[in-house]
């Protein structure tokens, strides 16, 4: 019996400590949900969830969202051309409440099949320790790009659990740069975004991606050509 417990410990102790923090921090049931904003669509992470359980309006000049599920925002509109010297994706984000566990924000570029079984995209987030990471998602499969990093540009959540960040996506001919309040934190060879399962071109739809349970809100948002 010792033995099965000990065993049953060192699993529980290897599990993923955002696994284990996600089982104990379920996706909230949130008031008056669903897509609020005109021209704007949603994309949740696991099939079956429902966006009436998230809320996306606009707030003042810019909009807000309150998760609920995981998931990404866009709006067809938003497209980023690799024309001339590119494209830049941008945004500012404001987290008003600590979430349970760190939770993570922020913008996306390239997108295509948005809707589909085939969905792509490569997405730059940070969170309230201080973080950032940089991923791609192709269908169900998250291909990790940059891990989490701890950078002094990010803005760390104080006591209140609010901070704010100003990210930006800048593809151009060379390389994809990712900024966090001007600086840029990381970057990666253009050539090493698109291929066999990576992105379809990094001309694409430029958006936001919000994971659960998290209120934030965007000041601002944007996908403007690189002068």
């Amino acid at each position: 019996m010792r033995r099965v417990m000990f065993a049953a410990a060192v699993i529980g102790a290897l599990l993923p400590v955002t696994a284990r923090a996600q089982d104990r921090d379920p996706d909230k049931n949130v008031a008056d949900g669903g897509v609020k904003v005109a021209g704007w669509e949603a994309r949740l992470d696991k099939a079956g969830q429902k966006e009436s359980n998230l809320k996306f309006y606009t707030m003042g000049r810019g909009m807000h969202v309150t998760t609920g599920p995981s998931g990404i925002f866009w709006n067809p509109s938003h497209m980023g051309q690799m024309t001339g010297k590119g494209y830049t994706v941008r945004g500012s984000f404001t987290q008003t409440k600590a979430p349970t566990h760190p939770e993570a924000y922020g913008i996306f570029a390239g997108g295509s099949d948005l809707g589909g079984d085939d969905v792509n995209y490569l997405y730059f987030i940070v969170r309230g320790d201080g973080k950032f990471m940089v991923n791609h998602r192709i269908g169900t499969e998250v291909h990790k790009m940059v891990p989490w990093t701890e950078n002094a540009a990010v803005a760390k959540q104080d006591s209140a659990g609010k901070a704010t960040n100003h990210l930006a996506i800048i593809a151009g001919p060379e390389k994809v740069s990712f900024t966090v309040n001007g600086k840029e934190v990381t970057s990666l060879p253009s050539t090493e975004m698109t291929g066999p399962m990576k992105l379809k071109s990094l001309s694409g739809i430029g958006g936001i991606r919000v994971n659960h349970n998290l209120d934030v809100h965007i000041g601002e948002f944007e996908v403007v050509a690189t002068k």
